[in-house]
């Protein structure tokens, strides 16, 4: 990393004259570029704004198979396999915990992943971690870089240290609430989706070897996934409310209140919904930036692009798969120009169009309570496109 003023940054031990990349956020995004350009031999800096690099905190995340598949290229599919659980159906219950149907779930990434897998965050976060370490990537946390002075070249980014160094190209992994998307002049930004989700981790009751998810009740959705051979994340999902009437003290009581109003296995759920400190709120937004994804040598991957809501369980894989698309064009040898950088967003809006179109809908028939909407017809003119590679 940099270390006087003005300083170009230096390539690595063993990436001499190679070309320098700075990556802005460690999430799942981040990660998989730092990870995939170092193996191509690419000088990648990372810098993450948290000090904890995000290791501890989140309580579950569902990964479907086009998520896995990219895990598998990043080669650390079997840590995630160990560490998560693996299962391929999905069922829909009354809220009294009657199911009324089971389907199995779309292979999204090919026949020899599983269909989903359901995993702590904390440990797919540090499992990451691990990766980036070990590919050599240069890494600094509690930083934000808060000038970016680009030319035809490069970017010359002064970071919150007060130093300064130059990269051949900055890509924006910063999330949802990207601080470079708008410094380098995109003004589109995360609009709410008008529903908002309680999650919490908890031990995962006997049988429970699926997500299940059950429609109205207390909450517009209650569900729940296995996260590992003992642990689950449960959620529901309500209209949104002012973040600033709830207390986070209150937060276990506010989702308890929510859950006890569901049967099945929620009973046994609910009791362990105690700790307010292990309860997250937070509202679904949508974002899709049009235009390009990038301003000269500056482009977006993952939540800095896009977002949507989880109803399909895609906001983790989309961010992933702009990571390998990206790597992949980065590192075949052609210029790094406007050429590469719009191929990059034409290859993959149409993707994340539908996704972040159809996750949008599946909420608003909901919010619109609108009972004969067809569920059936729209994943089916989705999931499928997802098993195709980006």
């Amino acid at each position: 990393m940099p270390e006087t003023p003005d300083t170009p940054r230096a390539p690595a031990a063993g990436t001499t004259g190679a070309r320098t990349v700075l990556v802005i956020g460690g999430g799942a995004a981040g990660n998989a570029v730092s990870i995939l350009l170092r193996r191509a031999g690419l000088a990648v800096d990372l810098i993450e704004a948290r000090p904890d690099w995000n290791a501890t905190t989140g309580s579950g995340i569902t990964l479907q198979g086009n998520a896995l598949r990219v895990l598998r290229e990043l080669g650390v599919w079997k840590q995630v396999e160990a560490s998560g659980f693996a299962f391929g159906s999905l069922g829909v219950t009354a809220p009294d915990g009657t199911v009324l149907h089971v389907a199995e779930d779309f292979r999204t990434g090919g026949d020899d992943l599983p269909a989903t897998l359901g995993m702590q965050r904390p440990h797919l976060q540090r499992i990451l971690i691990d990766a980036v370490r070990a590919s050599g990537a240069e890494v600094r946390l509690g930083t934000t870089a808060d000038e970016l002075e680009q030319d035809a070249h490069g970017v010359t980014v002064r970071f919150s240290d007060g130093t300064r160094a130059r990269y051949d190209l900055v890509i924006a992994a910063d999330g949802l609430n990207s601080a470079t998307r708008g410094t380098v002049g995109i003004t589109d930004s995360p609009e709410p989706t008008g529903m908002a989700i309680w999650r919490t981790p908890a031990p995962r009751p006997a049988g429970v070897s699926r997500t299940d998810l059950a429609y109205g009740g207390p909450a517009y959705i209650a569900g729940y996934c296995p996260t590992g051979a003992n642990t689950i994340y449960a959620y529901v999902v309500e209209a949104c409310r002012d973040r600033a009437s709830i207390p986070e003290l209150t937060y276990a009581d506010e989702m308890r209140r929510l859950t006890q109003g569901y049967g099945g296995v929620w009973p046994e759920i609910t009791k362990h919904i105690t700790d307010p400190a292990k309860v997250n709120y937070t509202w679904f937004h949508r974002l899709l930036v049009e235009g390009s994804w990038h301003r000269g040598r500056v482009v977006l991957v993952g939540d800095a692009a896009h977002c949507c809501p989880p109803t399909l369980a895609q906001g983790a894989a989309m961010s992933l798969e702009d990571a390998s698309v990206l790597a992949e064009l980065l590192t075949g040898g052609r210029p790094w120009d406007d050429e590469l950088f719009q191929e990059y967003h034409e290859r993959r809006v149409p993707r994340v169009r539908s996704v972040v179109e159809a996750s949008v809908q599946l909420g608003q028939w909901q919010l619109d309570g609108v009972r004969d909407a067809d569920v059936p017809g729209l994943l089916a003119r989705t999931m499928p496109l997802l098993r195709e590679l980006p």
